[in-house]
């Protein structure tokens, strides 16, 4: 069977089980502060477990896009180094909701993959729990008693908690779970070792295909367990393993699910995959990142500095200096991977086929820039090999690390080449330091909720009302960093929770028995649950309390959120059809806008768009609201739906105006575009490769806009004697100062030609070093560089220190000839250092030169005492 074929017969089994076929959430994670990514294919079920949201159907399966690269699940280091580890992977995944349990569960499984998938018996194992002690659980021989109507009970393995007692994380729906382990190796290694000795052995051809969980209990933050009031089914099998096992190869590599990635990737490198097992992991690195890196930048997560940013780039850059080390690539090589892989997933995932450029245009501007970086790194390294030094110093190869995305093998590698060794224990050291402030800046200590009435289910009224009568149905505090934080939630509620780039409402709690004032500082969405965050938690939680919305922002925020459905279609006009939101953010203040295209917009299209927007909003077209329409009959009627985003089977359609803006949208909006007042774009700039945004207020603040230009207009023109041509005057001041600039900079070239015929003259001859140490007048730090190298290519052997008080601020430059530097081992960078505490200041740079500057000028000869103490 083909891949695409093992994957269409899970989905068509599980829908003759009366199974509803589910389309895959997001890679990326929206309105969950516990993820990231989506890690397994229960994420976006999560809701049902908790018991926050009814599942509507009780039997579902799916394939999930699924990404393991931070946190409990972290596997980037081993993936591509072995053969079944994966960064991005889909999981296969079949759930009942308080419907069947473990019978069917395993029943169900062991049809699909000896009847279906044919998979020999023989090779199958699997396991259940043996119980926990500490958490007074027995071991599960009800599904032991189950297996063995299907297999034979010594190839059935009672394993302890950490394999088979699945939780979801510290706290939650959890239970004991069933593994499902196939054996790959040749009949002779099977005959000279049993099989079962070697499950949960981490050997790379006895592996893990499937886990069925059973989920009966909830984990409190106390750490005790409760029953959950139904058992549920939970289970996941990971396709790119269970592929292997039917297509029966040695590894998942080498399954079509890869082979059409390595194969275009041996034509544009010119290398053979199969023959060398360093070549061969970075062919493996390679396909399997490219993988990652698509779907995410395909689902909205563009590669950045921070958060799930960080874990993309970090991806990438593990592929491209994969591909700079071993495959020979000095040039941008992912993105040329990127078309086939669509093409590959067109059927099952079209989202990445409907971007393919986009994605691709993204990939190739990371990779330069992260090449431009690999360079200034090794330039950093070679800078670092001049000074003569035996070994790498651990900090130095930790922040190559951290800086310029050297893995600690590549500085090691290099090191070797030159003979030299790398502080493996001083990098460490540095590296669990970053982690233990990481993890310190994560810290989140969350506790249970507190049921104030049970049963009761969340309902949004927002939309039509901004106050309403509530009760507090549950309640619980958190810890972030040393604070406390206290959550709420309605029975029903008028706060907008933040979602789709809104921010979430503000407001006031009321007591309606003792006027008791709490204020909601903001409103967050987790999962499916609204979340009130509050001040302080309520004396009485058994009253009813008035709930109100900050007015005020509500209406602003809605200005500027209709105003941004406006500027999309707006774009899509004036730039072309390609124009696609990457996010987004609405407050009450501004509105900001991301958005797909390849090139800076030229003044003519920033004004015709917002020429557009303040046409639309001129002409009074009324809002046309339409909730809980099916999803498909959405799309058909031409709505504009975002990528990335999870939709519902009913959706709430924003129109504004038949033929101009139609799009699925949560958020709040105006009645009428009349009521936005006025728009004005501020900013056009660039967010990443492909991606542009722009920023625009509405309302009162485009007319505060408006009102602080034509004053600050006034006063140019009163300072300028109100000229009749206010812009030919502007302009004739900017060519006489230009004039001036320049007759400056003539009359400091001749100045600093005469200040080096002073210094020429008074350099020393100290034991055959050519010395200077003196305080020069200068204009600027940048002066006294020109000047010090000049000197330098006219004095062999020169150690030259020169200090400065440039209006008032103190300044150290120091410059020392290469033969020196290697010699007598000076170096410029670690003197500045030192010295620079005499100035109460700080700089850096070069073994050869380096500058610093401070805040005190009365420093300044005790810098020339030190250099004359040097020599």
């Amino acid at each position: 069977m083909t891949s695409t074929e093992v994957r269409n017969k899970f989905l068509e089994f599980f829908k003759s089980k009366e199974h509803r076929i589910v389309p895959s959430a997001p890679i990326v994670v929206k309105n969950d502060p516990t993820l990231m990514f989506t890690n397994a294919g229960m994420n976006q079920f999560k809701d049902y477990f908790l018991g926050n949201k009814a599942a509507k159907d009780v039997r579902v399966a799916d394939t999930q896009k699924c990404l393991r690269v931070s946190g409990k699940h972290n596997d980037l280091e081993e993936v591509g180094v072995d053969t079944y580890h994966h960064t991005m992977f889909e999981m296969l995944g079949n759930w009942s909701f308080g419907d069947y349990f473990k019978k069917e569960a395993i029943a169900w499984a062991w049809e699909l993959l000896t009847e279906v998938y044919k998979l020999d018996k023989t090779r199958l194992y699997v396991t259940v729990f043996e119980g926990d002690e500490a958490d007074n659980l027995l071991a599960d021989t009800e599904a032991e008693e189950i297996w063995k109507n299907y297999i034979s009970a010594d190839r059935i393995l009672r394993c302890n908690k950490k394999d088979n007692f699945w939780e979801m994380g510290d706290t939650g729906p959890c239970g004991a779970c069933s593994e499902i382990h196939y054996d790959l190796r040749s009949e002779t290694e099977r005959k000279e070792r049993d099989g079962k000795t070697l499950v949960n052995a981490d050997h790379p051809q006895v592996i893990e295909l499937w886990n069925l969980v059973f989920m009966e209990f909830n984990r409190k933050a106390d750490k005790t367990l409760e029953e959950l009031p139904d058992k549920h089914v939970d289970t996941g099998m990971g396709l790119e393993r269970v592929v292997r096992a039917i297509q029966l190869k040695n590894s998942n590599y080498d399954t079509d699910l890869f082979m059409n990635t390595i194969i275009e990737l041996e034509k544009i490198s010119g290398k053979n995959y199969g023959f060398d097992e360093k070549t061969d992991i970075a062919f493996r690195v390679i396909a399997d990142h490219i993988r990652a890196l698509s779907f995410c930048v395909a689902d909205g997560q563009l590669p950045s500095n921070g958060g799930a940013g960080y874990v993309i780039r970090r991806i990438l850059r593990r592929a491209v200096r994969y591909g700079y080390s071993y495959l020979c690539f000095e040039q941008p090589f992912l993105f040329k991977l990127v078309e086939k892989l669509a093409s590959q997933f067109a059927d099952i995932f079209p989202e990445l086929n409907a971007q393919k450029d986009f994605v691709a245009r993204v990939i190739e501007q990371e990779e330069v820039s992260f090449l431009r970086t690999l360079n200034s790194g090794l330039s950093r390294l070679e800078n670092y090999f001049e000074t003569g030094k035996s070994s790498v110093d651990g900090q130095v190869a930790f922040e190559l690390y951290d800086t310029f995305g050297f893995p600690i093998d590549l500085t090691q590698l290099i090191a070797a080449e030159r003979g030299m060794t790398v502080d493996m224990e001083g990098f460490q050291k540095a590296l669990a330091e970053q982690k233990a402030r990481s993890k310190a800046d994560a810290a989140k200590e969350t506790g249970d909720w507190n049921v104030v009435f049970d049963g009761e289910k969340e309902e949004f009224v927002g939309y039509d009302f901004t106050e309403a009568i509530i009760k507090i149905t549950r309640y619980r505090t958190l810890t972030v960093k040393g604070k406390e934080k206290y959550q709420l939630v309605f029975n029903v509620t008028p706060f907008y929770a933040e979602s789709g780039g809104q921010v979430g409402d503000t407001g006031l709690l009321t007591g309606t028995e003792n006027n008791e004032k709490i204020s909601v500082v903001d409103t967050q969405k987790e999962n499916d649950l609204i979340v009130h965050i509050v001040n302080k938690l309520p004396e009485n939680f058994h009253q009813n309390f008035e709930a109100k919305i900050n007015l005020q922002n509500r209406e602003n925020t809605a200005k500027n959120h209709s105003a941004t459905h406006l500027v999309h279609a707006a774009l899509r006009l004036v730039l072309g059809d390609h124009v696609a939101q990457k996010g987004s953010l609405v407050d009450p203040s501004k509105l900001r806008f991301d958005f797909s295209h390849f090139s800076k917009m030229t003044d003519e299209e920033i004004a015709k768009v917002e020429e557009i927007v303040n046409e639309k909003i001129a002409a009074g077209i009324e809002l046309d609201e339409k909730r809980n329409v099916p999803y498909d009959m959405a799309i058909q009627s031409g709505v504009t739906a975002l990528f990335g985003e999870k939709y519902g089977d009913v959706v709430r359609v924003i129109t504004f105006g038949n033929n101009y803006s139609k799009e699925l949208c949560g958020g709040t909006h105006v009645q009428n575009t009349s009521h936005i007042g006025r728009f004005k774009l501020v900013s056009e700039t660039s967010v990443a490769a492909g991606v542009r945004r722009i920023e625009a207020i509405t309302g009162d603040e485009a007319e505060r806009f408006y009102t602080e230009r034509l004053n600050l207009l006034s006063e140019v023109e009163q300072l300028l004697g109100n000229p009749s041509d206010l812009v030919k005057q502007v302009q004739q001041l900017l060519a006489d100062q230009k004039s001036a600039l320049k007759k400056i900079e003539m009359y400091e070239q001749a100045q600093v030609l005469g200040l080096k015929k002073e210094l020429m003259s008074e350099i020393e001859n100290r034991n055959g070093i050519h010395f200077l140490a003196k305080q020069i007048s200068a204009s600027n730090p940048a002066q006294i560089k020109d000047l010090l190298f000049q000197i330098r290519n006219e004095v062999d052997n020169l150690f030259a220190v020169l200090v400065a008080d440039i209006d008032g601020k103190p300044s150290i430059s120091i410059m020392i000839s290469d033969n020196l530097v290697k010699e007598k081992n000076w170096n410029a960078g670690q003197l500045i250092r030192d010295w620079s505490k005499h100035i109460k200041g700080g700089g850096g740079g070069q073994p050869f030169f380096a500058q610093a500057g401070g805040s005190d000028v009365g420093g300044l000869p005790a810098v020339i005492e030190n250099a004359q103490s040097l020599l």
